[in-house]
């Protein structure tokens, strides 16, 4: 067994509609871990930091995997990823960008921070669903990571 099986899965997604989506897609591939939800790059930072209202780190479980989406208000989800690939302590979680842009700037600009994997978002629920039963397949069943410190 993983040891993504266990762990919490956030979720940074500013849009309602596309988490309510994603929510329905991981129930349906049987994936039970917590799921954090931060609505933009500025809370997704404050929570991986242990910032603001997550100062308590007890607040903030160190996420064993981050699916991020780029177009966010304030700050974006390309700083957001150069920001926690640039923390010792942050830099080994897989983070999957999963957002509507298929623009090869964004894919090689994602890679070159150190995304760990780049899906552009399907627009219909059951290409979404799809995707998650393979990302579930993949990231909780077949990859070894690191273990969270």
């Amino acid at each position: 067994m993983s040891v993504l099986s266990y762990q919490p899965i956030l979720m940074v997604e500013d849009s309602p509609e596309d988490c309510h989506a994603m929510m329905r897609a991981f129930q349906k591939a049987g994936l039970l871990n917590p799921i954090i939800r931060c609505e933009d790059g500025d809370e997704a930072i404050e929570y991986l930091f242990c910032r603001g209202r997550y100062a308590p780190p007890a607040e903030a479980p160190i996420p064993g995997i981050i699916l991020l989406d780029l177009n966010l208000p304030g700050t974006d989800g390309h700083e957001v990823l150069t920001t926690l690939k640039s923390n010792g302590r942050l830099k080994k979680i897989p983070v999957i960008v999963l957002t509507t842009s298929c623009e090869k700037n964004d894919i090689d600009r994602c890679y070159q921070a150190g995304a760990s994997s780049y899906i552009c978002k399907p627009v219909d629920l059951s290409g979404l669903m799809n995707a998650i039963q393979r990302l579930k397949e993949y990231w909780f069943e077949i990859a070894v990571i690191p273990k969270g410190e």
